[in-house]
């Protein structure tokens, strides 16, 4: 199998390893930009190393729009071509609670990593592809949202789920404006799994 490589922000660990896994499964080398090049990070290169697959992993803040250029440096750095990205990095809301007392820090930290930081990543992502090769290989973008993307769940979690519907809507307009380019954009809507960052309210669901 030919050599292609994927990028997956949040890739360190929960939803993001096993999606970093099954793509070295599938014959994607894998770069993994995350927060922190911790003992979880370890544990997901080696995996990905398991599968026969080469990693790299890039320690950012997605957030940080200037980090952008390095993620797509590291996967440029892996052997096979640059075929997909998926957009998996992601925070909650740092306090469930009543929207009307909602702070500006907490809407402002939803908002810069769930939706723009991954715009804009996508946005590099695109350009640094370009039009598609008719032999070239499959080119994707992969977004993961959430089901709060577009059910009312609960109104405790209110810039989340703006952050999510946004970055869903994201979603389509890519699709439509990459189609000519031949990048494949998708959506997936997960419901509530266990992971690190919904362990804070895993009793709600036990």
């Amino acid at each position: 199998m030919t050599a292609r490589t994927a990028i997956v922000t949040g890739g360190r660990r929960g939803l993001g390893r096993a999606i970093a896994m099954e793509l070295a499964q599938s014959g994607f080398d894998v770069a993994i930009a995350d927060l922190d090049r911790d003992d979880d990070a370890t544990e997901t290169i080696a995996a990905v190393e398991a599968a026969g697959r080469q990693a790299r992993f890039i320690a950012v803040d997605i957030a940080d729009l200037d980090s952008h250029e390095a993620v797509l440096a590291a996967a440029a750095s892996l052997p096979g071509p640059l075929c997909t990205l998926v957009n998996n990095a992601g925070v909650s809301s740092m306090v469930r609670g009543d929207m009307l007392e909602l702070s500006v820090e907490s809407f402002d930290r939803s908002i810069a990593v769930n939706l723009r930081a991954a715009f804009f990543l996508t946005q590099l992502f695109a350009r640094r592809l370009g039009p598609a090769d008719p032999a070239g290989p499959f080119r994707s973008i992969v977004n993961i949202t959430s089901v709060n993307a577009a059910d009312v769940l609960a109104p405790t979690r209110a810039d989340y789920g703006m952050s999510k519907a946004g970055m869903s809507m994201m979603s389509r307009l890519f699709a439509l404006r990459l189609a000519e380019l031949g990048i494949h954009v998708y959506e997936v809507r997960p419901g509530i799994m266990r992971t690190g960052m919904t362990a804070p309210s895993a009793a709600r669901y036990d």
